[in-house]
């Protein structure tokens, strides 16, 4: 992220060739906002009614573009970082779904593509500095948030999010998570989780971002690269950066338009419109899609809002979350409707294995012979239940464990890296992102942006 102040942009960026004379140029940086045509979209929706949550690190709601948007929120590690935040990502992300501007007619600083929405702000840490993402999101939907913004990152998995996901659907609390900005596949945590629609970022030629993660998650892009947004950068008001994190915001506001226009549509049935409405670049026209980079394409936030589209499944394109204790496909489903349920994350899936019975203690042998029959048969079974519980489990069924991925069949697309994508661009802007393993790319430590604009968790 690079600070961007109210009337000049640091390096000239997003201004070359742009009128000089503009009244505002941090507006005039909101390209996003331009190509979505915001005077049409809010003519149909501004997303009024509707909570949504920001699970990052914090959202200072006295920044005069965000004033009044945060209605409540939650710190599990106690610091008081959900509405006091010692960083600006949250901030940040939140003025790209929520901002209204200032000044004369809110004509002045940022404004978001859902402004009449209101905001959870959730801090995304433990005071260990831990994942808290399984207790927060449970937080929100207790708190009725209709979509969950998570525009955080990393390559494993915090405890019980996919159980915690699956609360959220059960409430019917769509999830919208950021794929990741290492230009690499698979897509990170917890955009990986099964039932999260994950998002990669595109730049303002509709084009993927060279650095956003990629894989069969990625549902739909958004714009991502050169995004502008509320935060102190440098001691400025305002940021301006590259990430899948920026995308993800717009998605997360994109569906928030269509759950206040369409209020009896599910979770899945939202992300059905946006999918269904989304722009296909002609280099994927023809082609099947998901495209691991676009998913179903761009959005288009006035077509998801206006176009013809049948409601279809209540799970639409969205997959089915493992659940708690290998809930989702071919598992058993727990209580997870429960509103009781707020507290942290339950423990990680637990595997049922088969029963398997002896009946060694209804027979009695009567010779030596019959008792080494007996232990020959017992050993057999012990066996072929040490095999099932190796690893086979039911056809499709995805069990996670803390930052381990085990599957009965793994997919081909896990068992190797996929080819670069064809004619894929390298982007200009700031520098590479450091390799997976690298400290900056641990979860929760360190700056979020990172280095060339990007965020970690």
């Amino acid at each position: 992220m690079r600070a961007l102040g109210a009337t000049t942009l640091a390096g000239g960026l997003l201004l070359a060739g742009a009128p000089v004379a503009s009244a505002d140029y941090v507006r005039d940086a909101q390209w996003a906002n331009q190509e979505f045509d915001l005077a049409k979209v809010w003519s149909v929706s501004r997303g009024d009614g509707v909570k949504v949550a920001l699970i990052d690190s914090g959202v200072d709601g006295s920044h005069p573009d965000l004033t009044g948007q945060i209605v409540d929120s939650y710190d599990p590690s106690g610091k008081g970082l959900a509405t006091h935040p010692t960083n600006d990502h949250g901030t940040n992300m939140a003025s790209m779904i929520a901002g209204h501007g200032h000044g004369s007619g809110n004509s002045e600083g940022v404004v978001g593509l859902a402004p009449g929405v209101k905001l959870l702000s959730i801090y995304k840490g433990t005071a260990t500095g831990n994942s808290a993402e399984a207790e927060d999101i449970r937080w929100a939907v207790d708190h009725g948030a209709k979509v969950i913004n998570m525009s955080i990152g990393g390559s494993s998995e915090g405890a019980g999010t996919d159980e915690a996901v699956a609360y959220a659907a059960a409430h019917d609390v769509l999830i919208v998570a950021a794929a990741g900005n290492s230009g690499i596949t698979p897509v990170e945590y917890p955009a990986k989780v099964p039932g999260i629609l994950a998002v990669g970022a595109t730049d303002k030629n509709r084009t993927i971002w060279s650095q956003s993660n990629y894989g069969p998650e990625v549902l739909l892009s958004a714009p991502g690269v050169r995004v502008a947004g509320a935060g102190t950068c440098d001691g400025g008001q305002y940021c301006i950066g590259d990430g899948t994190s920026g995308a993800t915001a717009y998605v997360t506001a994109a569906a928030a338009l269509v759950r206040a226009k369409f209020p009896k549509l599910t979770a899945g049935q939202v992300a059905n419109r946006l999918v269904k409405s989304a722009y296909v670049p002609p280099s994927l026209q023809g082609a099947e899609l998901p495209d691991p980079h676009y998913g179903f394409g761009i959005i288009q936030p006035y077509e998801a809002l206006t176009q013809d589209i049948p409601d279809g499944p209540a799970q639409g394109p969205l997959a089915k979350p493992a659940g708690a204790n290998g809930a989702g496909d071919g598992g058993q489903a727990s209580d997870v409707s429960s509103p009781g349920a707020t507290g942290p994350g339950l423990a990680g899936p637990q595997t049922v294995e088969p029963a398997t019975h002896s009946k060694a203690s209804t027979i009695i042998f009567a010779a030596g012979g019959g008792v080494v029959l007996l232990l020959v048969v017992i050993a057999v079974i012990v066996a072929v239940s040490r095999r099932r519980k190796s690893g086979q489990t039911q056809a499709g069924q995805v069990q996670y464990g803390v930052g381990v991925q085990q599957y009965g069949t793994p997919p081909a697309w896990s068992q190797q890296a996929q080819p670069p994508y064809p004619n894929q661009p390298q982007s200009p802007y700031g520098n590479p992102v450091p390799p997976p393993g690298h400290p900056s790319q641990q979860p929760y430590q360190g700056n979020p942006y990172g280095q060339g604009g990007s965020e970690q968790r």
